[in-house]
């Protein structure tokens, strides 16, 4: 582990004055630490934000949800508003990870994890991701866990995180503020997919902080479903995620969400898949066609083919427990 500095900043704007080339923040550190201790970050300077007015949950005058970033995990899923209004994100969250890392773990900071490419944390390999040009050997090596949707020649990596499966399906925003000031950004458009710059998860610019995450009103958690595909019961990524949310007046279609996880650089989502869905009966017919149009180009590699069929059952399944009001 490198030699760094270390800043506590009492406020925001303190924060990203502080903010320089080779500074990270680092809230609860659970995906940061594990990558200095790899030398994969090499950070100069730890800027500490978990003194930051960052972690509050409240109502906003639309009647959506404001969630601090600094709001751990843990706090999020057992929140009773999130519990009864946002049930698909509470059920994501207690799906990923284990109690004592959702304790720790902030919201700001699962947007923010990087992947578990085997190549990409170990720092004697060649990563595009970690180091730009050195090249891929996921994709003629060890690929099981990698993806088959939005990948590049560049990168074959999946984004790890459960909850953002959940915020993508729930069209959240996200809060940043920076050196130019504050925006809003559509989660859609907050990941992004690796192209020809696979070092480069996400569209925030240098320095930029996340303040929060916003959820829109919603009525979307009678009928939803989080459904978690991996190799063992608990504590492991996902091979394939599925968060599933219908509205439906009489078994027909009003409104659905539908966004994969383990399959993609980011939360895989298609509005215009989900638009064949309108006016249609809740039947596996429709979550079928639903299921075909979402995993349009779809393509594994050597040991993950298997996964183009395996989110094709998974969104099936997930869409007819969703319908059914199962858990």
């Amino acid at each position: 582990m490198n030699p760094f500095s270390y800043a506590r900043p009492a406020d925001v704007s303190e924060a990203i004055r502080l903010f320089q080339p080779g500074s990270r923040y680092i809230a609860g550190g659970t995906n940061l630490l594990d990558l200095m201790k790899e030398n994969v970050a090499r950070p100069t300077q730890l800027i500490d934000i978990t003194r930051l007015p960052l972690n509050d949950i409240a109502d906003t005058a639309a009647g959506g949800l404001r969630i601090g970033a600094l709001v751990s995990n843990a706090d999020l899923a057992w929140d009773a508003r999130v519990e009864q209004r946002y049930s698909l994100l509470a059920k994501a969250i207690l799906a990923g990870a284990s109690p004592q890392l959702r304790n720790m773990a902030t919201t700001g900071g699962n947007l923010l994890q990087r992947t578990r490419c085997y190549y990409f944390y170990d720092a004697d390999t060649p990563c595009n991701k970690r180091e730009p040009g050195s090249g891929c050997p996921a994709r003629e090596g060890l690929n099981r866990i990698h993806a088959i949707l939005g990948h590049s020649e560049q990168c074959i990596a999946v984004h790890p995180s459960d909850m953002c499966v959940a915020l993508a399906a729930l069209d959240a925003s996200v809060l940043v503020e920076g050196h130019a000031g504050e925006r809003r950004i559509a989660f859609a458009d907050f990941h992004r997919l690796p192209g020809d710059a696979p070092e480069r998860d996400n569209t925030l610019a240098d320095g930029e902080l996340i303040t929060a995450v916003e959820l829109p009103a919603e009525n979307l958690s009678t009928h939803c479903s989080y459904l978690k595909i991996r190799d063992r019961q608990s504590y492991a990524f996902a091979l394939v995620s599925v968060a599933a949310a219908l509205q439906l007046d009489g078994g027909v279609i009003r409104q659905v969400r539908v966004a994969l996880g383990g399959v993609a650089h980011k939360p895989w989502r298609s509005p215009d898949a989900e638009a064949l869905l309108i006016g249609r009966p809740a039947d596996a017919d429709a979550f079928g066609e639903l299921a075909d149009a979402l995993l349009a180009g779809a393509q594994g590699f050597a040991d993950n083919q298997f996964k183009v069929a395996l989110a094709r059952r998974a969104i099936i399944r997930a869409l007819s427990d969703a319908a059914e009001g199962a858990a």
